[in-house]
C-alpha cells in the first residue's frame, strides 16, 4: 500500500511539473537585467550582430500624432445638393409668394436675390464643422474633393449653416425695400451642406500615414559597443539594450532550438517540485505521507504559475496585477508558516524567470509574502484578514516608494499610477479565503478559520452542551484557557487545542447527572449503581461524544480530542472501590479502562493533562499554593508514569513551562496570594 501511495505521489509530481512547462512561454531568458539611472557592473556589452534600434513609446506616440495631423479631413463636394435645392427654391418661392400677397412687380427681382445668394454659396462651400479637429478656435484646415480633384482649404473659406445666413443677411441689407424676412425664410430652408465629411476616406489616409512610420531610429553593427562597464546607463543606453533585448529573442525565436528551452524549463520547475517534495519529507513527514494533502499543495503551485504563464500570452498590461500572496496565505492558513514560507519562495524563485526586473520583482513579492504569513501567525478573528491586506498594501507602497527612488532619484518622477497594479493585487488576494472554504471541502482540510467558528459558544453543539450540562461547560471553558496557554508558551495550535477543549466532553450530554460538575447537592446516581456500570458510564462519554462529533460534523481533527483526552487510563475511582468493596473477587481492569488511543501530538496531550488538572482541581477542599503546586505536579506525574504522554512530542522541558502556567492559572482562578516571604 506505501508503495502504491509512493507511485502515486511520484505520477502527482510529474503531471504538475509537464502542466507548468507546457504553460510557461517557450521563450529564451535574455541573460542581462538592466534598470535605467544604474551603473552597468558587468563586462563591455558588444553587439553580436546588426541591430535596429528600437523608438520609445513616447517617440512612437509623438510620431503617430505628427503623422495624424498631417492628414486634413477630407470634404466631399456634392453637387447635387446644389442643383436639388436651387430647384427647391423657385418652387418654395412661387409657393409662399402667392401666400404673402406681395407686390407682382416685385416678384422677379426677388427670386432672382435669393436664387443668386444661394448659388453664390453653394458655390463657395457649406459644411458642419468638426469637433474632433477644433483645437485653436473654430477654423481649421481641410481638403476638398471635387471631381476627384482635391484643394486644399481652411473652414474659414467657407461657410457654415450660420455663417451662410449672417452673409446673405448682410447682402440682403444692400438691396433698396427688400423684405428681407420672408426672402431669409425661404432660402434657410434650402440651405443644407454641400460639403460632406468624408470620414471613411480620412480615417484611411490616417491609417496609411501610421502604418508608414518607422519604429527605429538607427542601427547598431556588429562589434560596436553597446555599453562599457563601470558606465550609467542613461536613456539613449537603456533603448539599445532594449532593442538588444528585443533582436536576441527574435533571433533566438527564429534560430534557436525550442526543445533545449523547454529541456531547460522543465530542469528548473524539477528542481522546484523536488525542493518541495524534500522540505515536506524533512519537516512535515504527515503531509508528505498524505496524497490528498500533497495533491492540494501541487494544486495550489500549479495553478499559480499556470496564472503567470496566462498572464505573460495574453500580455497583461502588468504582471504585478497577479495576486502572488494568495498562495502563502492559502498555505498558511491550511498548513503552516515554515511550509506557506518555503512555498512561496519556490514560486516566486520560478516567476522571477519570467518576468522584466526579476530581482526587483522577486524583492517586493518575497517580502509581501512574508508579510502575509507574519500578519496571519495567529488568526483568532475574521477581521486580521482586512488588516493583513491592509498590512500587505503597506509593504507594497513601501517597497514601490524605496525602488522608485532609487531608480528616479526623485518624488517629482515617480508615477503614481504605476502602484495601481499593486492595489489590485491586494484586492484579488482577499479571494484566498473562499478558496480556502473550497478546498477544505474538497479536500477534508481543517483551517483556522473553520476553528474559530468552531470555538464560538453560540456553535449547535456547544449552546446545548451548556444548556444539557452546565457544570460541563464552565469546565471545558476552563480547560480551554488553561490548555490555550500552555500550548502558547511550548508551541502548537492554539486555536486547534481550544476547539478540542470545549468539544472534549459532549459526551457526558447523554448522561450529565453522572458526573460530578453536574450534580446537585446531595444526589448521587451512582449511589445505587454497581461499580462496573458507573464505570462503564463515564468511559462511555467518550465514544458517545465521538458520535455526536461526526454526526455534527465536527472535523476528525477535533474529534482527536474527544477520543484521547482520557488516552487508556482507568477510572481509578471506581476500580479502587471495587478492589476495596470486593477483594475476594478477580476484576477485569479493561473494564475500568478508557479504551484510549492516548495522544499523539502536542495539542492532545496538553488537553489531555489540562482536562485531568482542572478536574482535580475542583476537589480542594482549601486551595492554597502549596495545595496546587502539589496536584499539579501529582496529576502530570500519573500520566507520565502511566506512559500517556510518550507519542505526544511534549518534552520534559516543555512539562516545566506547562507544570508553572497551570499553577499559575489555577492560582488565579482560586484567589491564591502568593507568600513572598518564602520566596
Amino acid at each position: 500500500m506505501r508503495k502504491y501511495a509512493r507511485n502515486v505521489k511520484f505520477l502527482m509530481m510529474l503531471f504538475s511539473i509537464a502542466v507548468i512547462v507546457i504553460a510557461l512561454p517557450k521563450q529564451a531568458k535574455f541573460r542581462y537585467e538592466y534598470e535605467k539611472g544604474k551603473i552597468w557592473n558587468q563586462k563591455d556589452l558588444v553587439s553580436p550582430y546588426i541591430f535596429a534600434i528600437l523608438k520609445t513609446d513616447g517617440e512612437v506616440e509623438a510620431d503617430r500624432e505628427a503623422a495624424i495631423s498631417s492628414i486634413t479631413p477630407i470634404y466631399q463636394f456634392n453637387e447635387s445638393v446644389e442643383k436639388q435645392n436651387l430647384e427647391g427654391f423657385k418652387n418654395d418661392f412661387e409657393i409662399k409668394w402667392r401666400s404673402a400677397a406681395l407686390k407682382e412687380d416685385l416678384k422677379a427681382r426677388y427670386i432672382e436675390t435669393g436664387y443668386n445668394l444661394l448659388k453664390e454659396v453653394y458655390d463657395k462651400g457649406v459644411l458642419s464643422l468638426n469637433k474632433k479637429y477644433q483645437h485653436n478656435g473654430e477654423n481649421y484646415a481641410i481638403t476638398i474633393l471635387h471631381s476627384n480633384v482635391a484643394t486644399d482649404a481652411n473652414t474659414s473659406q467657407v461657410y457654415t449653416r450660420e455663417t451662410a445666413l449672417n452673409y446673405i443677411n448682410e447682402r440682403l441689407t444692400q438691396y433698396k425695400n427688400p423684405d428681407k424676412p420672408f426672402l431669409i425664410g425661404v432660402i434657410q430652408d434650402r440651405l443644407q451642406y454641400n460639403l460632406i465629411y468624408d470620414e471613411k476616406l480620412t480615417t484611411r489616409l490616417e491609417n496609411e500615414a501610421v502604418e508608414g512610420l518607422s519604429l527605429t531610429r538607427g542601427m547598431v553593427e556588429k562589434g560596436e559597443l553597446i555599453v562599457a562597464k563601470g558606465s550609467v546607463i542613461n536613456q539613449d543606453i537603456y533603448q539599445k539594450l532594449e532593442s538588444f533585448k528585443k533582436a536576441f529573442e527574435d533571433n533566438v525565436r527564429i534560430s534557436g532550438d525550442p526543445h533545449l528551452v523547454l529541456l531547460g524549463q522543465t530542469l528548473l520547475v524539477s528542481i522546484v517540485i523536488t525542493l518541495l517534495m524534500v522540505f515536506l519529507y524533512l519537516f512535515r513527514k504527515d503531509v508528505y505521507h498524505d496524497n490528498r494533502l500533497v495533491s492540494l499543495i501541487l494544486l495550489v503551485v500549479t495553478a499559480m504559475l499556470a496564472t503567470l504563464a496566462w498572464a505573460i500570452r495574453v500580455q497583461l498590461p502588468n504582471l504585478y496585477y497577479i495576486p502572488y500572496c494568495i498562495v502563502p496565505i492559502i498555505i498558511r492558513i491550511l498548513f503552516d508558516t515554515r511550509l506557506a514560507l518555503n512555498i512561496h519562495l519556490l514560486v516566486v524563485l520560478v516567476a522571477g524567470f519570467f518576468v522584466p526586473n526579476s530581482f526587483e520583482f522577486a524583492f517586493i513579492e518575497i517580502t509581501a509574502g512574508m508579510v502575509s504569513i507574519y500578519s496571519i501567525k495567529n488568526l483568532i478573528r475574521r477581521e486580521q484578514f482586512l488588516i493583513s491586506a491592509l498590512i500587505i498594501v503597506g509593504n507594497y507602497l513601501v517597497a514601490f516608494l524605496g525602488i522608485s527612488l532609487i531608480r528616479e532619484g526623485s518624488f517629482q518622477s515617480i508615477d503614481w499610477m504605476d502602484f495601481l497594479p499593486f492595489v489590485v493585487s491586494v484586492l484579488l488576494t482577499l479571494l484566498a479565503y473562499p478558496l480556502i472554504y473550497l478546498f477544505e471541502k474538497i479536500f477534508g482540510i481543517t483551517s483556522d478559520i473553520t476553528l474559530i467558528e468552531l470555538t464560538n459558544t453560540n456553535a449547535t453543539l456547544l449552546r446545548k452542551l451548556a444548556f444539557t450540562a452546565p457544570g460541563t461547560f464552565q469546565h471545558s471553558l476552563q480547560v480551554a484557557n488553561l490548555a490555550e496557554s500552555a500550548i502558547y508558551s511550548i508551541g502548537g495550535n492554539a486555536l486547534l487545542v481550544r476547539a478540542g477543549a470545549l468539544y472534549h466532553d459532549i459526551g457526558k450530554m447523554e448522561n450529565p447527572q453522572f458526573f460530578i460538575e453536574n450534580q446537585s447537592a446531595g444526589f448521587n446516581p451512582h449511589d445505587k449503581l454497581p461499580y462496573e456500570e458507573s464505570a462503564q458510564i463515564i468511559i462511555r462519554h467518550v465514544s458517545k461524544g465521538v458520535e455526536m462529533a461526526r454526526r455534527d460534523n465536527i472535523p476528525e481533527i477535533v474529534v482527536d480530542f474527544i477520543r484521547t483526552h482520557h488516552g487508556n487510563t482507568r477510572v481509578d475511582y471506581f476500580y479502587q472501590s471495587y478492589l476495596k468493596n470486593f477483594p475476594e473477587k478477580l476484576v477485569d481492569e479493561n473494564t475500568f479502562r478508557y479504551p484510549g488511543p492516548i495522544p499523539f501530538s502536542r495539542e492532545t496531550g496538553v488537553l489531555m493533562l489540562a482536562d485531568s488538572v482542572e478536574a482535580a482541581s475542583r476537589s480542594l477542599h482549601e486551595p492554597n499554593a502549596q495545595a496546587i503546586d502539589s496536584l499539579v505536579d501529582r496529576i502530570i506525574e500519573y500520566k507520565l508514569d502511566q506512559e500517556q504522554l510518550k507519542d505526544s512530542d511534549i518534552t520534559l522541558k516543555d512539562l516545566e513551562t506547562i507544570k508553572m502556567i497551570f499553577k499559575k492559572m489555577l492560582m488565579s482562578i482560586y484567589h491564591v496570594r502568593i507568600d513572598y516571604q518564602n520566596t
